[in-house]
């Protein structure tokens, strides 16, 4: 069955002069879906979102958007919340999503009930008369969020949506993100927080050092990496763990262990160490490995090769 597909990404480069931001990127975002594009600080994400945007232009490769070679005509499609906020600080609230609403087109009165359904849905009502100086932070971003979508864009950008949220702020974009993407919305975010990527993605992306280390379904890239993941939980020091060596990717701490075995290591073999030294388990469960554990084992496997150990 043909994907039908917002965002095409092909064979992207893009250098500043000596380093290489993107080396050669390839990937693709179904429209409707929720796409993560992952990776560590300084990998290449934030680069990658401007080029789709038309912001920085690639130095060779094509970006396609519903389709079509990207033009500058198909910006007003995009919703785009950018890594470093920054506001209009002396303007009020209401005014100032009013000024960014227009610069999109629009200008009845549609908007102005636009604008008041967003701040009531961002618990910002009362605040709309106030100066966007006598706001927090966090407040601010949800302004800066109001403005990415108040144009009803079909394709959403979001650049660390959730850095700087306190846990019920991160809740309150999680569930919009949600019913944006329900009412059919495409929604890009990038992120280093695998435990977020995991619960929102249908599809991600993962780069490192301007490549492009895994790229798919979420289920599929779980089911690729196996099911030897094994976390345990006890009342009793596990530590002991670490004296151990068959673990292909290990983190042990004193009472929780999460761990990748080694080809041919059964877990029933783990269970029994635990059986024979009388300790007492909160839980050992086996699963697909989590996001971060593929995220970091990718991540070291890639630097890895980068600096010789291993060969390509």
């Amino acid at each position: 069955m043909e994907r039908d597909l917002a965002i095409e990404v092909l064979d992207v480069e893009k250098s500043f002069g000596d380093v290489k931001a993107l080396d050669g990127i390839t990937f693709s975002i179904e429209r409707g879906e929720i796409f993560g594009l992952l990776g560590p600080n300084g990998a290449g994400k934030t680069t990658t979102i401007r080029t789709i945007l038309g912001i920085i232009l690639p130095d060779s490769g094509e970006i396609r958007v519903n389709g079509e070679r990207f033009s500058s005509k198909m910006r007003d499609i995009f919703g785009y919340l950018p890594e470093e906020r920054g506001l209009y600080r002396k303007m009020r609230v209401g005014d100032l999503i009013l000024f960014f609403g227009r610069s999109k087109g629009f200008f009845s009165r549609e908007l102005h009930e636009k604008i008041d359904f967003w701040l009531k849905k961002m618990e910002l009502f009362e605040y709309k008369n106030k100066k966007i100086e006598e706001l927090s932070k966090g407040m601010q971003q949800k302004i800066q969020f109001v403005i990415t979508v108040i144009s009803n864009p079909d394709i959403i950008i979001l650049d660390e949506p959730f850095s700087g949220l306190d846990p019920i702020n991160r809740d309150l974009f999680k569930e919009i993100i949600l019913d944006l993407n329900g009412e059919g919305k495409t929604i890009i975010y990038s992120t280093h927080n695998m435990e977020e990527a995991e619960k929102l993605s249908n599809s991600i992306c993962l780069i490192n050092r301007g490549k492009v280390l895994i790229f798919g379904k979420l289920g599929e890239v779980k089911e690729k990496y196996g099911t030897n993941s094994i976390v345990v939980e006890s009342e009793d020091d596990i530590s002991f763990l670490r004296d151990y060596d068959f673990f292909s990717e290990v983190d042990i701490y004193k009472n929780y262990a999460e761990f990748t075995l080694k080809e041919g290591v059964k877990p029933i073999e783990i269970l029994k160490i635990f059986t024979e030294k009388g300790i007492n388990l909160k839980k050992f469960q086996v699963l697909e490995p989590s996001l971060r554990r593929i995220f970091v084992s990718s991540v070291k496997e890639e630097e890895r090769r980068a600096e010789g150990v291993l060969e390509n």
